[in-house]
């Protein structure tokens, strides 16, 4: 009774306008998933290589229903001082496995993108993604109600149901970008001001969801706005970065907010980068009518590591109780380690 239960709450839960979103990946850390939020970010960082991997583990009290994991790297190409442009080029490749069946969907794109400075502290970027993606589940383990036998679900009872099929289609997005940024220099280190616009339109060419013959479902598109920012408290050693998204699929909506508190236990010299630039942040974010996320991050030089926690305060909670989902997200960016503002090839 237990598991049908959990069922007809993930059911529930997919037939209020949240089955679109569940059929994309979805990771609470939206600051460790930039080509996520537009194929636009890529390359468009501080650095010159950066690699992310991320795993999540939404709602473990409902038998782990859904697990995502995902890996990106992305950089830029042909940047100098002496060129007004210059390219991004990035992959992408996720995977995603949900309920009994481990409805699983893997999809890998190749992330292009234009870069042109506006000035020295302004750049604009667009960018496209393109590649593949497949879906298939282990429909076998599957059982139904027709199935029980007065005692229990008997699996060897034929249930009269077709399985759905394995398919594969191609998926495209889009995207454009603007950053801001300024800088205010003294001995030891800088204050950064910087923002970022961006925009993504993800599976634009709306792919058929092939689960049937004769199938013409298809997927929606879904519209990502996001504002992000690093703001350093001029004078001091904290950081914090604003955060808005917004998302749109369908007659989905999410709403994401919140922003991290970092302290800079050391920062990095100007050019050399012989002093390494360490901080730990803790960051508090709300997923409205969803969750609220607790955070933390680790800045170790080029490396980072970032760990999250749902705490889920939506309607669902009686069968949730309260939990939503773990992740954690390790990140590599090259020269990250030194202040690469006063350095940038883009300004």
């Amino acid at each position: 009774m237990k598991k049908i239960y959990y069922l007809v709450v993930l059911l529930t839960v997919l037939y209020k306008g949240q089955f679109t979103l569940a059929q994309d990946i979805h990771f609470s850390q939206a600051l460790e998933t930039p080509l996520a939020l537009s194929p636009a970010n890529t390359g468009f960082y501080n650095g010159y290589v950066r690699a992310i991997v991320n795993y999540r583990n939404q709602w473990a009290s409902m038998n782990k229903a859904f697990q995502t994991q995902g890996i990106s790297i992305d950089g830029g190409l042909f940047k100098s001082k002496k060129r007004p442009a210059f390219m991004g080029l990035g992959l992408t490749i996720f995977t995603d496995a949900a309920g009994s069946a481990k409805l699983r969907t893997t999809g890998a794109l190749l992330n292009v993108s234009g870069l042109v400075k506006l000035g020295r502290r302004s750049a604009i970027s667009v960018g496209l993604a393109g590649g593949t993606q497949a879906t298939n589940g282990n429909y076998g383990s599957l059982t139904y109600a027709n199935q029980f036998n007065g005692n229990f679900i008997d699996p060897n009872i034929n249930s009269g149901e077709t399985p759905n099929r394995q398919f594969t289609n191609v998926d495209m997005a889009v995207g454009a970008a603007y950053e801001f940024t300024s800088y205010k220099k003294d001995q030891d280190h800088d204050d950064i001001f910087s923002f970022k616009l961006s925009f993504g339109g993800f599976h634009v060419n709306q792919p058929v969801q092939d689960y049937r013959a004769g199938a013409n479902y298809k997927l929606p598109v879904k519209y990502v706005g996001a504002l992000t920012s690093v703001i350093d408290l001029e004078d001091t050693k904290f950081t914090i970065t604003p955060t808005f998204i917004y998302q749109a699929q369908a007659r989905s909506q999410e709403i994401y907010m919140g922003s991290y508190l970092k302290y800079r236990m050391s920062t990095g010299t100007k050019v050399t980068g012989v002093k390494t630039q360490n901080a730990i942040g803790f960051g508090l974010f709300y997923r409205r009518n969803a969750d609220i996320i607790p955070s933390l991050i680790f800045d170790m030089g080029d490396y980072s590591i970032a760990m999250a926690y749902d705490v889920n305060v939506s309607a669902y909670t009686t069968a949730s109780k309260g939990f939503g989902g773990f992740e954690i997200a390790l990140r590599f960016n090259s020269l990250a380690s030194s202040l690469f503002e006063s350095r940038k090839e883009f300004k």
